[in-house]
């Protein structure tokens, strides 16, 4: 094989709103392995996608400008027309200078909303890409969302972040996604008590009947976010795990116990701006002594060994549901995307490129 032909999502323009399909297309490359070889000074890998992750803090990246794109080269700004980086699990086609990612193997690491991925040593993504020692027990899907950012994410920000205590009472915004069902399920392994919310009674059920949550509400149900979590926390909550921002942000900070802690993982709320931003009451923040800390999945790489361990444990052994929605072929990546705003996926959102 000399060259493959390779299809894969681009954005036609910068995307400021929510996002739509037509904002997106698929093109078409043609990808020369003689020339790749030749040009290659290094090391390269040609990669075929087999599964990739589909996340909200994308969008920021596809905006006109977000202060986020750059906080950190992981959100740097995508090109339109360009092929979209992203996280995923793939096989190894070809490979020059690096002998320990050979022919066939599994790999996983920084891919792209396509079919092929071609890294170069130029590239940073050359360091993101590693042999994969997958569990032949567990689902290969499982390395792309449980065990993978969306799982590091979850590990880091509920041990690291939060610091629990056992006993201590956890409320989980977004709880039936990708980072929401992972902390959610620590937090219970760890001994606390643990509510969520979600937008849907069928995801209100799955967190209280399938991962063990204490309790559970639909905040689409609730016309008062302060009263909810002061009925479902009477004695406060010790900490927040946030994915949403917002309202859901300012009613957890007024229900907070002294020495509270709120870990920020994300504000997909206000995203598209649509939703206003939060206004915190300081007050409660400063004589409450609230500690509020935005983290990356990024800043907790070097507990990855002991988070992979634990929890491929925790998954063998049933102790951890690994729950993910998983769309077919590189043409629905628009599709399982534009569903991340529209609240239609249960867990990590996922595209199986190919088998």
């Amino acid at each position: 094989m000399e060259e493959v032909r390779n299809k894969f999502v681009a954005i036609k323009g910068h995307i400021n709103g929510a996002p739509s399909e037509s904002d997106f297309e698929i093109k078409t490359e043609t990808i020369s392995l003689p020339a790749i070889r030749n040009t290659s000074k290094e090391y390269y890998v040609i990669v075929k996608n087999l599964y990739v992750s589909v996340d909200p803090y994308q969008l920021n990246r596809m905006k006109a400008q977000s202060s986020s794109q750059s906080a950190i080269s992981f959100a740097a700004p995508i090109i339109p027309g360009h092929a979209i980086d992203t996280y995923g699990v793939g096989r190894v086609v070809e490979s020059g200078g690096r002998s320990d990612l050979a022919k066939d193997e599994l790999v996983a690491g920084l891919l792209t909303w396509g079919e092929y991925t071609v890294i170069a040593a130029e590239e940073e993504g050359i360091r993101l890409l590693n042999k994969l020692d997958a569990d032949e027990a567990l689902p290969l899907s499982h390395y792309v969302g449980t065990l993978g950012f969306s799982g590091l994410t979850a590990y880091g920000g509920f041990y690291k972040v939060c610091k629990p205590k056992k006993g201590e009472s956890v409320f989980v915004s977004a709880a039936s996604g990708s980072v929401g069902s992972l902390v959610g399920q620590y937090a219970k392994l760890f001994g606390c008590h643990v509510v969520g919310c979600a937008g849907t009674q069928q995801k209100v059920d799955l967190l209280k009947e399938k991962l063990g949550f204490d309790d559970a509400f639909n905040y689409k149900d609730e016309t008062d976010l302060n009263s909810a979590l002061k009925r479902y926390f009477p004695k406060g909550i010790d900490m927040y795990f946030d994915n949403v921002g917002g309202e859901m942000l300012e009613a957890a900070i007024g229900n907070m116990n002294t020495f509270g802690r709120v870990a920020v993982c994300g504000a997909i709320s206000e995203y598209t701006g649509g939703g206003r931003g939060a206004s915190l009451d300081m007050l409660d923040v400063v004589y409450k002594r609230i500690t509020i800390q935005g983290f990356l999945a990024a800043d907790y790489l070097n507990c990855y060994s002991d988070f992979i361990s634990t929890t491929t444990d925790h998954l063998r052994n049933g102790k951890m549901h690994a729950l993910s929605d998983i769309y077919h072929g590189v043409e629905t990546v628009p599709l399982a995307f534009i569903g991340l705003f529209r609240g239609h996926n249960i867990g990590k959102m996922i595209v199986q490129i190919a088998n």
